[in-house]
């Protein structure tokens, strides 16, 4: 039978020890947050199950039939890392916002679908926050993914986009603003109304 040197268990002492140390580093760590960003999020979070009717308030290239429509935001589904924002304009229920924590910041997408459930062709689109922001309000410049999909889709205007949201303890504000262009719709947050059905793709 062959004894092991002390080297040999040496080696192999060392060896489990480094294989432990690895198990450990290579653990999922934390995801980074910024504290403006993190009270932003669970300011909108704290709605959560909740539908509050608004209005279009600035329209540069207005009116609009968006102008004529009842308009919805339901805080729909919630988790510590991503909220998920119905938004209905009258009996459309294409549109879904997506703010979701990446660990760099905060991303805002837009999910449309058709009727059927299959995604539009023009979806996920939106931005990336590229600096802290404010507790209240949160910028979005456009991300790449949405540039390629706006020039494809012959829109190259919308490749300077900038989406915001603001909340204050009265008002939460969907802004889209580039050159030329500004949309804004206020959602009065005072009054909760009853919650739309589930928006086309989603389930209840």
């Amino acid at each position: 039978m062959r004894i092991l040197q002390p080297l040999t268990i040496a080696s192999l002492i060392l060896a489990s020890s480094f294989m432990a140390n690895a198990q450990q580093i290579i653990k999922p760590a934390p995801l980074v947050s910024i504290p403006t960003q993190d009270t932003f999020f669970a300011s909108l979070k704290a709605l959560c199950g909740k539908a509050f009717a608004g209005k279009v308030t600035i329209d540069n290239q207005g009116p609009s039939n968006m102008s004529e429509q009842p308009l919805i935001m339901h805080v729909r589904r919630c988790t510590d890392q991503q909220l998920q924002i119905p938004f209905h304009v009258g009996d459309d229920a294409s549109r879904t916002w997506i703010i979701t924590k990446t660990g760099s910041g905060l991303s805002l997408k837009h999910d449309h679908r058709h009727a059927d459930g299959s995604y539009s062709e023009s979806t996920m689109y939106g931005g990336h926050t590229e600096d802290a922001g404010f507790p209240q309000a949160q910028s979005f410049p456009v991300d790449q993914y949405s540039k390629e999909l706006f020039a494809k889709a012959g829109n190259p205007q919308s490749s300077t986009n900038i989406w915001q949201m603001y909340i204050y303890p009265e008002v939460f504000t969907y802004r889209l603003i580039r050159e030329g262009r500004e949309f804004r719709v206020d959602f009065d947050l005072t009054q909760e109304i009853d919650t739309p059905a589930a928006p086309w793709g989603y389930q209840d």
